[in-house]
């Protein structure tokens, strides 16, 4: 780790930073989009987030409580006192650890060019616990890499970080503002492309998930939009058996996910 540009840590005795200190006001606006996007930064909270976080951690906030818990995690840390430590971190109980990262979502040729067998697409899709729960399924499922299409909301949201639940730095994470361009990408890379729909015309049991596959999600209320999902190769519906209405997005991803996630299984022990 290394402590974000002219800030340099704390001399050993000094008093530890409050929610007033520079340093902290200045991490504090990456809990703003916009600060975001602008100074490629975001912030990253606890211990377990922390530790994937590893490789791009440019400063580490650090209570003392948290220094005495985690020392493994903590060499180098800037200390902050409690109150500086909850104006940075967005949960109600904090564990004491708050890092300042690197953005490195990379761009969907390079991505592509790994050859994933796997690729969850989120189209417009805005809530961030949402997209989170969805990103942690896919690296469980196996999945190379999760694509943010549209107007979707920003990976690196507190809340979608937090929802990933680490999984945000163990996938390629991908941001691209032309859905219908990420389709046409996809097909051309080999993929067959479809389209999570719960009216869709073929059944999951039934859809082709043979070979390297992407899913599009689309949004919890809407849905994809008509044009998106008729771009895909097949638009498919998980079957319900009971009398619910519908599953919600992280679900539906989940059930999509872990049904493409067997039949390259399988495929694979064949070869």
């Amino acid at each position: 780790m290394r402590p974000l540009p002219e800030t340099p840590a704390l001399r050993p005795g000094a008093a530890p930073l409050t929610q007033r200190s520079p340093r902290v006001v200045a991490a504090r606006r990456l809990q703003r989009r916009r600060e975001r996007d602008e100074t490629g930064r975001f912030l990253v909270e606890g211990p377990q987030a922390v530790r994937e976080a590893s490789a791009h951690i440019e400063e580490l906030f650090a209570t003392p409580k948290g220094v005495a818990a985690h020392p493994e995690l903590t060499a180098g840390a800037t200390l902050i006192n409690d109150a500086g430590l909850g104006a940075l971190a967005e949960t109600v109980n904090p564990q004491g650890l708050v890092a300042v990262c690197r953005t490195f979502d990379v761009p969907l040729f390079e991505a592509l060019a790994k050859r994933p067998r796997l690729v969850a697409v989120l189209a417009e899709v805005r809530d961030p616990g949402n997209a989170g729960t969805v990103l942690r399924t896919a690296d469980a499922a196996g999945a190379g890499a999760v694509i943010f299409a549209g107007d979707a909301v920003d990976p690196y949201n507190g809340k979608a970080v937090r929802a990933s639940a680490g999984s945000l730095f163990h996938v390629d994470v991908v941001r691209e503002e032309d859905p219908f361009h990420v389709v046409k990408a996809l097909r051309d890379n080999g993929f067959t492309v479809l389209a999570a729909d719960g009216y869709g015309s073929v059944s999951l049991y039934d859809a082709p998930l043979s070979g390297p596959t992407a899913w599009l999600f689309g949004t919890e209320a809407h849905g994809l939009p008509p044009e998106l999902a008729d771009a895909a190769d097949a638009r498919v519906h998980v079957p319900l058996h009971g009398r619910a209405e519908s599953l919600n997005l992280a679900a539906a991803a989940a059930v999509c996910l872990y049904a493409s996630a067997r039949v390259l299984s399988i495929e694979e022990r064949s070869l």
